[in-house]
């Protein structure tokens, strides 16, 4: 199965801007010809630069974990819990499904385990947050939105401001939505999925996570073979979905560091600008963010930047946000090798800026 998070980037600007225009025109000319598919949204400094099918509700794969983060920031910020605890990896292993997130928890151990970060099978909380954001762990994210409240998730959903949205729910328990351990037909398995309301889906799907979490056994029932292509690109369009606008309202709460207290930004630095501890990054920006997700079929991106100014100019802010829906597997990986440079040349280039306005009409 095809992992349902983002992969993993390390947007390093080590290039020119020169070397970065190819692969940044690619991916500009991709949205020109399928606009179907795709919808974009670029700000800078409080002005709409570019839009396309801003208020079309689409997937949002692991891009809606940016609302987790936000949840445990201010969590964090106000001491209900306390990010330097440790938490057993055993804890976290309940909710990872193997062969299904393009191997990202494992690499998340992998890269904890080269920083000594893990003691007596346990490691940090803010690390695990970290990892849901770095890595896009599936497992880490459901264990942080059990620690959160799910409820707590979800009413930032409307502090925020992020109308039209749809119910957000537990990534890891919607897969077993998808079983056929009875073996009856695809399309009548299909054809019942689809007949459930929003509400009634995403409180299954809640129920099955609450039974992961005290029931450990189930895990062992689940069947990766029955997520056919079919199956999964039912789940993947019923994905938590929103639009590129009330994205890049998130973005903009982030980036102009106004919303929320200096405590909870300190905390989403940590776990979302983990980008800026690359020396290249630092050279150019005062900080910044993002987050992404993918399926078979998905790609999205959420990102945000506060460039440096010269010494006799202010620097910019800037959010862009881009999602594309009903990629071929062929069309994702080409996108997912242009987005780096699409990204920094959006951030950083006037003229690429131009030219995303004079495309995109």
């Amino acid at each position: 199965m095809r992992k349902i998070s983002i992969v993993f980037i390390s947007f390093c600007f080590c290039l020119t801007a020169k070397a970065q225009m190819p692969a940044a025109d690619s991916l500009l000319d991709f949205i020109a010809t399928h606009k179907k598919n795709a919808a974009l949204f670029l700000v800078k400094n409080d002005t709409v630069l570019a839009k396309l099918n801003e208020n079309k509700v689409m997937p949002l794969a692991s891009t809606v974990k940016m609302l987790v983060a936000v949840e445990f920031a201010k969590q964090a910020a106000a001491h209900v819990l306390n990010p330097a605890a440790y938490v057993a990896l055993a804890d976290l292993d309940k909710y990872y499904l193997p062969n299904t997130d393009g191997n990202a928890h494992p690499a998340w151990l992998k890269y904890e385990k080269s920083l000594k970060h893990i003691s007596n099978d346990s490691v940090r909380l803010l690390d695990v947050a970290r990892g849901m954001m770095m890595f896009s762990s599936n497992a880490n994210t459901e264990y942080i939105m059990e620690l959160v409240g799910l409820d707590n998730v979800k009413n930032n959903i409307q502090l925020l401001g992020l109308q039209p949205h749809t119910a957000v729910y537990p990534l890891v328990a919607s897969l077993f939505v998808y079983q056929n351990p009875k073996n009856k037909s695809e399309e009548s398995i299909l054809k019942g999925i689809k007949k459930l309301n929003d509400q009634t889906y995403a409180r299954l799907i809640y129920d099955i996570h609450k039974a992961l979490t005290y029931n450990p056994e189930l895990k062992a029932k689940f069947r990766p073979q029955d997520l056919t292509p079919n199956m999964q690109k039912l789940w993947s369009d019923r994905l938590p979905a929103s639009t590129v606008k009330s994205y890049a309202r998130l973005a903009k709460t982030i980036n102009n560091r106004k919303f929320f207290d200096e405590q909870t930004y300190a905390v989403l630095s940590d776990i979302l600008e983990t980008v800026m501890e690359n020396p290249a990054n630092q050279k150019q920006f005062l900080h910044i963010g993002m987050k992404g997700g993918s399926t078979a079929s998905v790609l999205t991106k959420c990102v945000y930047a506060a460039t440096k100014g010269s010494e006799n100019m202010h620097g910019n802010h800037l959010e862009l946000v881009y999602f594309f829906n009903d990629l071929s597997l062929e069309e994702n990986g080409r996108l997912q090798k242009w987005m780096n440079a699409f990204e920094y040349m959006s951030l950083t280039s006037n003229s690429f800026r131009q030219k995303i306005s004079a495309t995109i009409k």
